[in-house]
């Protein structure tokens, strides 16, 4: 069910010919047409009847590689070679009789060959044991056949004096009773030395040829880096589609039709995988990216470009792991990648397969597990280069009628309840852990898939809207599906969520009717910071809102990763939160103060309120100040907001300040293990103060959000007598603060007093817009 990939799509046969196999249930003939045959649509096409074409609409065409002139065919017609793997190997100029005679010589004993000789020898001596030497010719003539036991009788007593022979030593045994008289026992000996042998494989594999022979002999059929679509003949007239299992595809581009690009470098040329993935740790923290404007230059980067330049900066900044997105084949690249148009493919206009291995074994190396986006709850509706209509019926892949298209996007629903579907989907899934080496996925917009009115309806939390007639129960059985196999497959993969209705049991284990999910994302955050950043005055702000918004839904809060800000704000047509705190203006010193102060509170209590996991979007580490613009008509195809301003962090300044600060907490969590300990206790919320405090494991978080005042004493709660020391301060110099707290106030005794429900506070100065981190040094035993 997910390993379709495995026979699906373009493959190399050991038997010097190309497999190619297509499911295509509305078509009546089919074709492959490529430069490697002057797009003839006759030259390669489907055999008639079930060799070609099967009840359920998979088609197979096989390509023949064509002798070089002066060859001649291969002596066996089963002639096998080896095209990747030991590629030299059959090409020492052993010939097959040869080996035969080495297979005979050295594993057959003396007379086991002896009816592979003489196929009709044991047919005419069993005859000929059963009726004697002159037998019945007609069944008039063949009279009563005597039982079992007394022809074995029988023959025992005429054998008796008989020599002994290499063959098998069986008997009957008989213990009186009738049902005996068929058991046979053999020689104990005997029987071990059968079992031990192992079948002539080895022979039979030396019977290959290697990549060497097979070049001298042949020309491929289809030759690496061939271009090629699939032609259809339908009841609307023919057609060509780019392959739905194509690996490699150039779709549409400066008006040319688009085509897949048959990839098989030669074994030299391709990737020779070096490092294994880290094991996946307790707590994630995420650096989220976009390969195509991961460069300072206004241009699409490429795989290379990113490998050289981001994973380095990845790994100094402190995060474990990446998530790409963007990386599935899509036609137009001002949709980000959401519009996938062909599954199985990397993003040709970022480099080709062997690029993205080495991307992905370079981070391993880093120690980054490698994450991947995958948007499998809506499809691109293009027909060329996309699934839409791909065999000329309206229901291929996807529903018919309106419930096919996503009523504000446009884009194609796949129809989860067709097990043809499924496979192809559930394949998909493998295939980017098989071929890649991914770690796991993001499933894209689930609302979009697990309701009809794709999500876009007012939900209160009421069980009633999770369990109506708008839910797709067949998108349920798939992501249920999608998370057993990977997991039954995988099981170090790591599967999150994206849904903003926060569906039941999303995070639940699969036995006990959940969805089966490892995390999901807590989007609100994200939305929440901006809204108040945008709307909001400083001194409004509720402490409270904060709070219950950060926690999300709290009985899966050890399953959530929460992002400050998301991609989505950037490119959205929104802005960063740095865009919207680091605006110039004529009190712009202050301004910056404020901006800068207000991103590290953000961030801080973001990251260590939360569940297992933090998100950031690539560049929002060190607060970039531009918004995401893909090139489109809109803006004249302009490339100069689609990229990230990497040389910011080569001078002195905030935006280093707030890249030094994010580098730090990424290290709290990795000296302190913040995010992998137990959900915080929230004891102190102030609404009129603005201040927040609450205790995760031996650290303290105080916040004080208050635009204006600053507290010289004040006063929370603690559980644990002892000393606290400062192990983080966002007002610190290092990080564009002002440093009001001196290095002497770093550490705190706790006082034997009653405060926030919990048996001992300590007093503590709180800058305004300013927050710190205490750590439990020593406990004083009272």
């Amino acid at each position: 069910m997910a390993s379709g990939f495995e026979i699906l799509g373009m493959h190399r046969h050991k038997e010097h010919r190309v497999d190619f196999m297509d499911w295509a249930p509305g078509a009546r003939y089919c074709a492959l047409v490529g430069d490697f045959n002057g797009w003839s649509p006759t030259e390669n096409a489907a055999r008639e009847g079930h060799f070609g074409h099967d009840d359920y609409g998979y088609w197979f065409i096989i390509l023949e590689d064509k002798l070089r002139e002066g060859e001649k065919p291969d002596e066996l017609y089963f002639q096998q070679y080896n095209y990747v793997d030991d590629y030299d190997k059959g090409d020492s100029g052993v010939t097959i009789e040869e080996v035969f005679k080495k297979a005979n010589d050295e594993y057959w004993e003396p007379g086991e060959d002896r009816f592979i000789k003489n196929r009709f020898e044991l047919p005419a001596k069993l005859y000929e044991r059963l009726f004697g030497p002159n037998g019945p010719q007609t069944i008039e003539e063949l009279g009563e056949i005597p039982d079992a036991e007394t022809r074995y009788k029988a023959w025992k007593e005429l054998h008796k004096d008989d020599p002994p022979s290499n063959l098998p030593p069986f008997d009957v045994i008989d213990n009186g009773k009738e049902y005996d008289i068929f058991n046979i026992v053999a020689d104990p000996a005997w029987q071990e030395k059968f079992r031990a042998k192992k079948p002539p494989l080895p022979y039979w594999i030396e019977t290959r040829k290697g990549r060497k022979a097979w070049l001298k002999k042949y020309t491929p059929a289809i030759p690496h880096g061939s271009k090629y679509r699939v032609y259809f003949n339908t009841p609307d007239g023919p057609l060509e589609r780019v392959p739905a299992w194509a690996t490699f595809v150039q779709p549409d581009a400066e008006g040319k039709q688009a085509y897949a690009i048959h990839w098989e470098p030669p074994p030299e040329f391709t990737y020779k995988w070096k490092n294994i993935a880290p094991k996946v740790p307790k707590s994630l923290r995420i650096y989220e990216c976009h390969v195509g404007i991961s460069g300072s230059e206004p241009k699409i980067s490429s795989f290379s470009d990113f490998t050289e330049k981001v994973l380095p900066h990845v790994k100094e900044a402190g995060y474990n792991a990446i998530q790409f997105i963007g990386i599935v084949e899509h036609k137009d690249y001002f949709t980000v990648g959401y519009r996938a148009t062909n599954l199985f493919a990397v993003s040709s206009r970022y480099g080709t397969p062997e690029d993205f291995k080495r991307l992905v074994d370079e981070a391993h190396g880093l120690g980054l597990l490698v994450l991947l986006d995958i948007v499998h709850s809506y499809s691109a509706a293009d027909e060329m280069v996309g699934l839409s209509r791909f065999d000329g019926s309206n229901d291929c892949y996807f529903h018919s009628g309106k419930r096919g298209y996503h009523k504000h996007w446009g884009t194609r629903m796949f129809k989860y309840g067709d097990l043809d579907v499924l496979h192809f989907l559930l394949s998909n899934l493998n295939w980017w852990i098989s071929e890649y080496k991914i770690d796991g996925f993001q499933f894209h917009s689930l609302a979009s898939m697990l309701y009809t009115h794709n999500g876009f309806a007012s939900f209160t939390g009421d069980l009633e809207e999770y369990c109506n007639q708008y839910v797709d129960k067949d998108a349920l059985m798939f992501l249920i599906l999608a998370n057993e196999i990977l997991h039954a497959l995988h099981p170090n993969i790591i599967t999150i969520a994206e849904d903003a209705t926060f569906y039941p049991g999303l995070c639940e284990p699969t036995s006990q009717g959940g969805l089966g999910f490892d995390y999901y994302v807590n989007l609100s955050a994200s939305e929440m910071w901006s809204s108040l950043l945008e709307s909001t005055p400083d001194h409004e702000w509720s402490m409270s809102k904060i709070i219950s918004t950060l926690l999300g839904n709290r009985h899966y809060a050890d399953k959530m990763l929460i992002y400050a800000e998301n991609h989505n704000q950037s490119i959205s047509g929104g802005r960063s939160l740095a865009e919207i705190l680091l605006r110039q203006g004529p009190h712009s010193k202050e301004l910056l103060l404020r901006g800068s102060s207000l991103h590290k509170m953000i961030k801080l209590i973001t990251f260590t309120v939360g569940g297992r996991g933090y998100l950031n979007f690539m560049g929002n580490e060190f607060g970039h100040p531009k918004r995401i613009e893909f090139p489109m008509p809109s803006n004249n195809f302009s490339f100069s907001l689609a990229n990230r301003c990497w040389d910011l962090l080569e001078n002195e300044g905030v935006y280093r300040d707030l890249f030094c600060f994010d580098k730090d907490l990424m290290k709290l969590d990795e000296n302190e293990r913040v995010l992998s300990r137990g959900l915080p206790n929230i004891h102190h919320v102030n609404d009129a103060n603005m201040v927040i405090s609450y205790i995760r494991g031996p650290l303290l978080f105080i916040f004080n959000f208050h635009p204006t005042d600053s507290y010289e004493r004040y006063c929370v709660g603690v559980d644990e007598a002892g000393e606290y020391q400062v192990i983080l301060n966002t007002d610190e110099r290092k990080y564009g603060g002002q440093g009001f707290i001196y290095e002497e106030q770093y550490l705190q005794r706790t006082i034997s007093r009653r405060v926030d429900g919990l048996r001992y506070c300590i007093e503590v100065p709180l800058p305004s817009r300013t927050a710190q981190v205490y750590k439990l040094s020593r406990i004083l035993r009272i």
